[in-house]
């Protein structure tokens, strides 16, 4: 199979989620500071390492399917919509909100081509779900440590 033009640029749209949610997440991890930064620091390092490999998984699918992927700076930059992580140290609760916001992008890119993905290479379908899966589970998970609890706790009486 050789991919259409329509599939190499949505595969691409996603690739280039991926590498700049591997660099933001990155910049992140250096600069994040206050409370918790040692969980949020290690949460990061996760992250960081599915972004590369989802990235490299589908940069290899495109090559499978004769497309060329292109992960160079400029064009990641022109062509992300994740936004860009602020310069200097950043404390942990902005921190775990623009990064869950960066995930929700990449995710939400994912999400607008699938259909089309999905339509021509189902195989392709099918990478996209596990990343999303996975993206997901950690916007949840990071989005956690902001969250307020809203349980109450009793405690029977001591006898």
């Amino acid at each position: 199979m050789k991919a259409s033009k329509t599939l190499t640029d949505n595969m691409q749209a996603v690739l280039v989620e991926l590498i700049e949610l591997h660099l933001q997440g990155k910049q992140a991890h250096w600069n994040v500071v206050g409370k918790n930064f040692r969980d949020m620091h290690l949460q990061l390092d996760e992250i960081i390492d599915d972004a590369r490999l989802f990235a490299d998984q589908i940069a290899e699918r495109m090559r499978a399917l004769h497309a060329v992927p292109d992960g160079r700076s400029a064009s990641v930059a022109k062509g992300t919509t994740l936004n860009q992580f602020p310069a200097g140290l950043v404390s942990t609760k902005d921190t775990v909100t623009m990064v869950v916001e960066m995930l929700d992008g990449a995710v939400k890119t994912m999400r607008s081509v699938h259909d089309q993905i999905d339509e021509e290479d189902p195989t392709t379908a099918d990478i996209l779900h596990g990343f999303i899966e996975k993206l997901e589970q950690y916007a949840w998970m990071v989005d956690a440590e902001n969250m307020e609890p809203t349980a109450t706790v009793t405690r029977p009486a001591k006898v």
